[in-house]
């Protein structure tokens, strides 16, 4: 029994930063960052991915090191994993991203026999993840949540990706916990008003979670929308992924059966120290984390 087994491709990365002309290479994907961020908190974590002969055998070192199960991992020798370009504008607020390849689909016979999660993360980057995975995912645990960007993502000749609101959503009614950006959710539900997309997915989902950067973000729960702070991280180096590990750290504490506010609150302070080193190598320790929830809560009060 796993407390959250992501699902979703491994990547390649390529961050090009502001002010430097060559890119920083690293392990990359939404699973990388969730399962990090919920390992920090000691929780029991496994990925469901598919790679390609290109993928290094480093990265796989790294993840068994921190305790991520690889088991539902395939290797797919003739295929190449999925690889992005990411560059960033001056100050970090927005960046533009380009596909330099897409792996196959995850298929329903890659999933692991006798699969049991408290919470089953879908994360898809380009499009992985079918209505009849995330049918059978649903079936191994009681709460699955989706992070849709995926799903929404299209793709140019050349790679490069624009968002775009899918045809079929019906993914939607297999989900307890949603978590998106602004851009995607809106998007996503074809609606220009953030609170009016936010309110439409909690018609249907649970807990609606939308992330908002340096404001923080905004969960929805029983048709209330309730702002979380950011905690100011001590240096900004490099927001991928902080999304990512706001959730990680969210489900972790969800899986133990910690109330919203509370799994906001920790979500809040790992997105805080993913921020500040390169990829995914800085999320500090549990007691870093859980200082800085406090802190955000002490605000609050």
């Amino acid at each position: 029994m796993f407390d959250i087994v992501s699902a979703g491709h491994f990547s390649i990365d390529s961050i090009f930063l502001p002010n430097r002309q060559t890119a920083f290479t690293v392990l990359g994907g939404s699973v990388a960052y969730v399962s990090f961020a919920a390992r920090r908190l000691d929780a029991r974590v496994s990925v469901i991915s598919t790679v390609g002969a290109d993928f290094p055998v480093a990265y796989k070192w790294w993840l068994q090191q921190e305790g991520v199960d690889l088991s539902g991992v395939t290797d797919v020798q003739d295929a190449l994993t999925t690889r992005f370009e990411l560059r960033y504008n001056s100050d970090l607020s927005d960046r533009t991203l380009c596909s330099k390849n897409r792996m196959l689909p995850i298929r329903v016979q890659d999933l692991p026999t006798h699969l049991k999660a408290r919470i089953i993360h879908l994360a898809p980057i380009a499009d992985e993840i079918t209505h009849e995975v995330a049918e059978k995912l649903r079936s191994c645990t009681e709460i699955v949540s989706l992070d849709p960007q995926g799903l929404i993502r299209k793709f140019d000749q050349d790679g490069n990706v624009t968002l775009q609101q899918p045809t079929d959503k019906s993914i939607l009614g297999l989900i307890d916990v949603f978590k998106s950006t602004p851009m995607e959710i809106e998007t996503l539900t074809g609606l220009s008003d953030l609170d009016s997309a936010i309110k439409a997915v909690n018609n249907t989902v649970n807990i609606v979670i939308v992330t908002l950067g340096a404001e923080g973000a905004l969960v929805a729960v029983e048709d209330t929308i309730h702002r979380v702070p950011a905690y100011k991280p001590e240096k900004f180096v490099d927001p991928t992924g902080a999304g990512d590990a706001f959730m990680g750290a969210f489900l972790a504490e969800y899986a133990r059966g910690e109330d919203c506010a509370w799994c906001s609150q920790v979500g809040s302070a790992a997105a805080s120290l993913v921020v500040e080193g390169i990829g995914p190598t800085s999320f500090g320790d549990k007691e870093e984390i859980y200082r800085r929830a406090r802190t955000l809560i002490e605000k609050r009060i």
